[in-house]
């Protein structure tokens, strides 16, 4: 203390210095000293002096300080000094008003000392070794420092890390540090030093980083937990996002499974902090980083799938049923996340539709509920439409809420077609749009629902006979438009032209349906034929796609609107150039091009919603078609339906096909499969067989050793003369010998009772592999009978061929003399015989005869010569197994002797042996008999 005292000054000092000549004298008293206490008080000063005078500091103290890091390694305090100040230098990180004051000098000055500091690799390096250090004044500053860097440069610093040696693997050892101030740091660390690089996500992630940051996030409460939870959330999300090898990864490893507990929210949710719904965002970001259309079509699927399969959907469409749950987390899971998790089709439709309280119904409900904000009900129909989208099972069930035979006559429940058929006829001009437009996507591209929604009846009023869906459509139209023609009720009539051009397109039947009311045509000639005003234009344009689609799509089954006499109309009311200007109108809107750049709404007011995204493509399919088709004559018309017959039979004969070779793919299959349960069966066989050889291996090793045994017994008997011991000893090794036989004897029976399921096994096999020798053998037989005849048919044909050319030859004679004396060709084609031009047919008809026997001649042979060597393959088998039996009783045949010879003994030492084994040495004569029989066989 006496030297800061010297140097900056005491009570009692003259002048003070600045502040650049007192760093200064503390820089040379870090370069100069030789005491380390010295050192160390100079180092403490600077780092006090860091903040105020940063770039003084950073200037002159900068080298000296490294140089303390790589020299003074063993004082852990002078080091810990050395990395704060370092941190002051280059970190942004000042007080709030001196940020005020000049927040780009600041910038500029910490990216200016950090390039410094990297321009010497060995620096980072050297930082990565401290950060190693288990000591907290060590470790705590350094996790700092590098964070202060990789914020500065980050990809500079990535750079270095990614050549340095396990440098990512040292910084991974942070997440597990017990102390968690140093491994919250490094959590932040990580953050940074992941941002925008591929090659560090995934060494990072498979250093086992998710299986740590799913157990902090357990550890610290889920949604519940604090800021911890959101910076490992973000870093999860920088893993995990826009990169393919990590989400594989992560989903491989099952971790999908542990974000279900995230989710988990009950109805007693009044008090939401700001922290758990930060957190509870961020966790549904990352399970729409997990499902993203950007990411490729299988490995979404499969996302998709994990999560159906662990119930992480479903704990999504409970937090939709929860109550208190905040806006703006509904409007997360509605719109963003629940819609392209739904994606997934056929699985989530088990429960997305058939529970007791349907989630699906509660989306509908909050869609046609005005009293809802704006946002929700975009977010809803969107949802809504993701999980229509090319799913036809879930289509079909939609559409049979509203058909007779399957409404619920009770009325205790509200169905999806009902809360549809609500908003669709309801006086708020938004439900109208959106139930219009999400009846359309249960329509789309299935021409059978189409037909059926034709079934649908409305009962409209008490008393009245009820009309269809089709018929109310083209009623609310024409009565809204007499009615008021205000902004909004064109909202209403642009959703209703929408649901009337998707239903009718590609429909000929709900053409038929809508010309059969004599008022519709009348009313759309009467709409496009006007003048109207700008906000009026765009449903003009509708009503020409309308018309268009009627003419386009019309079977001429109306004798009264067959498509002439309403082109005709159409040039006599309109005119085919107003008529194509007003269909113009629509893709020229300012709305539509907005609707057309992504198939999530991105509305700003409820007034911008007019335009769905699928039927902009239905526009941009249909206009062209359509402005062609009211060129087109009668003529024209008739060759356009006959191409379009032969197209359907052509798309018919490419359905069988594809049938064919469905069926065909699948008993391909199937043979696989029995070719691999077989290929299993052979290596278990094999195995088994190892086994045996191997048991009877270790039984010879056994009596070998026995034999050794009684040896050595029958010497020492021999050497000694006291008779009670020895008696005493053989008692012993009788006995020990007897508890071995019957080991044997146990051993014998498995061997002998595995053989005979061998022996089966083998037979069943010779008979199998006979039958189907035989098989191969008769087919053989049959194709040789069927060669021969093809060869004798080929000489008979061979010979004629020869003779029709000589007789070709000779009218080729006949011709030329003809031809000179003056006879004409139509002579000779009447002359005997046929003429010249009738052999010269039959020539070419038995050559190509000839050419095709041929063909069918080598393709028998190939088959034969196939057939032939599976019969050698199945002889070789057949005798492999034989050979392996002989060994097995070749084996069981030297073990029998050896157990002969083992009961002499035991008879010479003066045991006795009982009748049992007699009959038993007697059965295994008999059975070596029986091995010696079959072995001479």
């Amino acid at each position: 203390m006496s030297f800061l005292w010297g140097v900056m000054g005491g009570p009692s000092a003259g002048p003070q210095p600045s502040g650049a000549e007192t760093i200064q004298k503390l820089c040379d008293r870090v370069a100069s000293s030789t005491l380390l206490d010295d050192r160390r008080d100079a180092v403490r000063a600077l780092k006090s002096l860091s903040k105020k005078y940063r770039l003084e500091v950073g200037t002159q103290a900068m080298e000296h300080l490294i140089h303390v890091l790589q020299t003074d390694r063993s004082d852990s305090e002078i080091i810990g000094y050395a990395l704060d100040t370092l941190y002051n230098v280059i970190s942004n990180d000042l007080e709030e008003e001196e940020q005020e004051e000049n927040l780009t000098k600041v910038d500029d000055l910490g990216s200016q000392f950090t390039e410094i500091f990297i321009k010497q690799q060995e620096n980072v390096t050297l930082l990565l070794t401290l950060v190693e250090e288990f000591d907290f004044h060590v470790r705590w500053p350094g996790v700092k420092l590098l964070t202060s860097l990789l914020k500065q440069q980050g990809p500079q610093v990535q750079q270095i890390i990614l050549v340095s040696p396990m440098g990512v693997s040292r910084l991974m050892d942070l997440l597990a540090d017990s102390r968690e101030v140093i491994r919250n740091d490094g959590v932040l660390l990580l953050q940074q030093l992941t941002k925008s690089n591929a090659a560090i996500q995934k060494i990072v992630a498979f250093e086992n980083a998710f299986e740590r940051l799913l157990d902090i996030i357990t550890e610290e409460g889920n949604s519940d937990g604090g800021i911890v939870v959101e910076d490992c959330l973000l870093l999860l999300q920088n893993l995990l996002k826009n990169n393919n090898s990590n989400q594989n990864f992560f989903k491989e490893g099952s971790y999908i499974q542990r974000m279900k507990p995230w989710f988990e929210v009950g109805d007693d949710n009044c008090g939401w902090s700001a922290q758990k719904v930060t957190n509870l965002h961020l966790m549904l970001q990352l399970v729409r980083v997990l499902v993203s259309p950007t990411n490729p079509p299988g490995a979404t699927s499969s996302c998709q799938k994990a999560m159906f399969h662990c119930g992480l959907l479903q704990q999504l469409c409970t937090i939709l049923m929860a109550t208190g749950v905040p806006a703006d987390i509904l409007t997360e899971v509605r719109g963003n996340c629940l819609p392209v998790v739904v994606s997934i089709r056929d699985c989530t439709l088990t429960f997305f539709i058939f529970p007791n309280r349907p989630a699906i119904v509660v989306l509908l409900m909050s869609m046609v509920n005005e009293r809802q904000p704006f946002v929700l009900r975009c977010a809803v129909l969107y949802c809504f439409q993701c999980f229509l989208y090319k799913n036809q099972k879930g289509q079909g069930e939609i559409v049979s809420t509203l058909l007779p035979s399957t409404i619920d006559a009770t009325g205790n429940s509200v169905s999806a077609g009902q809360l549809l058929c609500g908003g669709l006829f309801s006086t708020d001009s938004l439900s109208n749009w959106c139930a219009a437009v999400a009846l359309a996507h249960a329509l789309q591209e299935n021409a059978t629902l189409k037909e059926q929604l034709l079934r649908v009846q409305l009962a409209t009023s008490i008393g009245n006979p009820p009309v269809s869906l089709l018929q109310q459509c083209t009623n609310i139209l024409s009565q809204g438009d007499k009615i008021d023609r205000r902004g909004s009720k064109v909202q209403t009539r642009v959703g209703l032209l929408m649901l009337l051009c998707t239903w009718l397109s590609n429909c000929s039947i709900a053409v038929t349906h809508f010309l059969h009311n004599p008022a519709n045509i009348p009313f759309l000639t009467g709409q496009i034929a006007e003048n109207l005003g700008e906000e009026e234009q765009l449903v003009q344009g509708l009503c020409a796609l309308l018309l268009g689609i009627s003419i386009y799509y019309n079977d001429n089954s109306l004798e009264n609107y067959r498509k002439e006499k309403l082109k005709q109309l159409i040039e006599k009311r309109i005119g085919r150039e107003n008529f194509i200007e007003k269909l113009g109108f629509i893709s020229k809107h300012e709305l539509y091009s907005r609707a057309a750049q992504k198939p999530q709404p991105g509305f700003s007011s409820p007034e911008h919603m007019m335009f769905d995204h699928e039927f902009t493509k239905l526009v941009k399919e249909l206009e062209g078609v359509i402005s062609k088709a009211i060129y087109k004559s009668s003529e024209e018309d008739k060759k356009e339906e006959e191409v379009k017959k032969t197209l359907e039979q052509h798309d018919n004969i490419v359905t069988q096909y594809k049938k064919v070779i469905r069926e065909q793919d699948q008993e391909l299959e199937e043979l696989k499969q029995r070719v691999t349960t077989l290929m299993s069966q052979n290596e278990q066989l094999q195995a088994t067989v190892t086994q045996q050889v191997s048991q009877i291996q270790q039984h010879k090793d056994q009596y070998n050793l026995l034999k050794v045994q009684l040896g050595k017994d029958t010497q020492h008997h021999n050497s000694h003369g006291d008779t009670f011991q020895m008696n005493g000893i053989q008692t012993e090794e009788v006995s020990k010998l007897k508890e071995e036989l019957e080991e044997w004897k146990n051993k014998h029976e498995l061997l002998q009772g595995q053989i005979r399921e061998k022996d089966f096994l083998i037979e069943k096999l010779v008979s199998a592999v006979s039958a189907e020798l035989a098989a191969a053998s008769r087919q053989c037989f049959q194709m040789s009978s069927a060669l021969k005849m093809l060869r004798s048919q080929l000489q008979l044909q061979s010979v004629e061929i020869s003779q029709l050319q000589t007789e070709n030859q000779k009218l080729r004679c006949m011709e030329c003399v003809c031809r000179k004396q003056g006879f004409s060709c139509s002579m000779l084609m009447v002359s005997p015989g046929g003429g010249f031009f009738l052999f010269q047919s039959e020539v070419k008809a038995l050559s190509e005869e000839k050419e095709s026997l041929k063909q069918h001649l080598d393709s028998s042979s190939s088959t034969v010569a196939i057939l032939q060597d599976e019969k050698s393959k199945l002889q070789q088998e057949v005798a492999e197994s034989k050979k392996e039996q002989d060994d097995l009783l070749v084996l069981l045949a030297d073990q029998d002797q050896k157990l002969s010879a083992l009961k002499i003994k035991l008879k010479d030492l003066g045991v006795p042996v009982e009748d049992e084994d007699d009959i038993e040495s007697g059965d295994q004569g008999d059975e070596d008999e029986d091995v010696e029989e079959e072995e001479q066989d």
